[in-house]
């Protein structure tokens, strides 16, 4: 029986969720996450929704404005959330040194990754969607492209982290 309904319910949430993700500043996918997970609680206390596809428009709004609340109070952390203030002159000099190495590299990559790249490392923690924006490319080719980026940028560190071996 659940198999049906899941069957039957998942185009709908698909289309619903595609219509009420931009809205929220979800994606489409997370949204079914959430309508799915929410269906399951219900099965398993309430038993099947009585009017299913009723159930599910209503929970796909319910779930977009829980989202649309929770993006509207998240802020990003002015500092590392693991920030220890405590660090010696020392530490604070690796750290910044480190800093300077990753961002030297990074204007060093070729083709888009640099502005990429930078709108990744960016104090602003800006999501895919705004990324996509900014560089004017689609949110689908973000992964792929950072994936690229990162492994060029890899190569570019690889010899500046390398351990030095001690020779005896």
């Amino acid at each position: 029986m659940t198999h049906d309904l899941v069957a039957t319910l998942r185009p709908l949430l698909s289309a619903e969720a595609s219509a009420e993700a931009h809205a929220s500043g979800t994606e489409p996918a997370d949204l079914e996450q959430a309508v799915w997970l929410r269906l399951l609680e219900h099965l398993e206390t309430q038993g099947p929704p009585l009017d299913p596809p009723g159930w599910l428009r209503r929970a796909v709004r319910s779930e977009s404005r829980r989202s649309r609340r929770t993006t509207r109070l998240e802020r990003p952390y002015a500092t590392e959330p693991a920030a220890d203030d405590d660090r010696t002159p020392e530490q604070l000099t690796l750290a910044a040194a480190r800093r300077r190495a990753l961002h030297d590299a990074v204007r060093r990559l070729p083709g888009r990754c640099p502005s990429l790249m930078a709108a990744l490392l960016s104090p602003r923690d800006l999501t895919y969607r705004e990324i996509a924006g900014e560089l004017g490319i689609s949110q689908g080719s973000l992964g792929p492209e950072r994936s690229r980026c990162l492994g060029c940028l890899r190569r570019l560190l690889a010899p500046e982290v390398a351990t030095r071996r001690t020779r005896g």
